[in-house]
């Protein structure tokens, strides 16, 4: 990756500025501090730039977790209204349907609050100069989604 180059130092004059020294001190301070503020580049922007991509890309994962447990259990409830229709004994006794529901729905819920907290987690490393990546999460919601997905296959094999 290309890294920027840090400017530094305190004379904004060393920036290409478009104000001249004596126009930086006739500022207030807290302009000037901005004007300071402003200036500076930091090597780091692709890395946070990077990890907000990230951060974006697990929102929209639970985002679609969620709504996916959300038609599995609107499915579920339609089997159900279809199957009552044309018999007095409804197709599927017990409503699996809703419990994977929402157990996806609450699952999407926590990607997104570990995606924020792996978000936070990674910016303040990369500040810092010690990130390393964790692996955790993802073979934790690799492990999880698989299961989840498994018992949705036992339960589309059992109740067809």
């Amino acid at each position: 990756m290309a890294q920027k180059e840090e400017i530094t130092g305190t004379d904004p004059a060393s920036a290409d500025s478009p104000l001249q020294p004596a126009e930086q001190d006739a500022l207030p301070l807290h302009l000037a501090n901005l004007h300071l503020k402003h200036y500076l580049i930091s090597k780091k922007v692709t890395d946070h730039l990077a990890n907000e991509r990230t951060f974006l890309a697990w929102i929209r994962t639970g985002l679609s977790i969620i709504a996916f447990g959300f038609v599995v259990e609107r499915f579920g409830l339609l089997l159900r209204e279809l199957g009552l229709k044309g018999s007095t004994d409804p197709v599927i006794p017990v409503h699996y349907s809703t419990l994977i529901g929402v157990t996806l729905i609450f699952l999407g819920i926590a990607v997104m609050i570990v995606a924020l907290l792996n978000f936070l987690q990674a910016r303040r490393a990369i500040d810092k100069d010690m990130f390393h990546p964790h692996r955790g999460f993802a073979v934790f919601l690799t492990i999880l989604t698989c299961f989840i997905g498994a018992i949705l296959a036992f339960y589309l094999y059992f109740t067809a």
